[in-house]
């Protein structure tokens, strides 16, 4: 596989388009680290890291949707920086998703943040997807 972040993000759209409650998604440090970011931004309802035989491990994501209208709580998943054309963004050039209601996930020396938090923290880094 080329695109591991691709694959995550692929994954959670077709569970949402299909109306699943739960999807399994193979882990690694940069999708439990994004997972942990959907989680506190409200975008699942919640997530369990587990371990596998080939010690790769699975992440089930229990995805949220509104009770009274069935609509999902992520409306667009889309990659930003990918294997052939990486996108980064300094500190003082973070991108805004949707004027500010949804977020941009970035890998920074800090850690997988939102672009809210690295505004915060003055730092810049690789724009991984926008959610919203």
């Amino acid at each position: 596989m080329t695109d591991p972040i691709a694959d995550y993000l692929t994954r959670l759209r077709n569970a949402i388009k299909a109306k699943h409650r739960v999807v399994d998604i193979p882990a690694s440090n940069i999708k439990k680290e994004m997972t942990k970011v959907l989680h506190d931004k409200g975008y699942i309802l919640n997530y369990k890291f587990e371990e596998t035989a080939n010690h790769q491990g699975n992440i089930k994501i229990a995805l949220k949707y509104n009770p009274d209208s069935k609509k999902p709580a992520i409306f667009h998943l889309e990659r930003v920086s990918k294997p052939g054309l990486r996108k980064y963004a300094s500190a003082d050039s973070l991108p805004r998703v949707l004027n500010g209601l949804g977020v941009a996930i970035l890998s920074t020396s800090r850690g997988v943040i939102t672009d809210k938090e690295a505004r915060d923290m003055n730092v810049g880094g690789e724009v991984l997807c926008y959610v919203y």
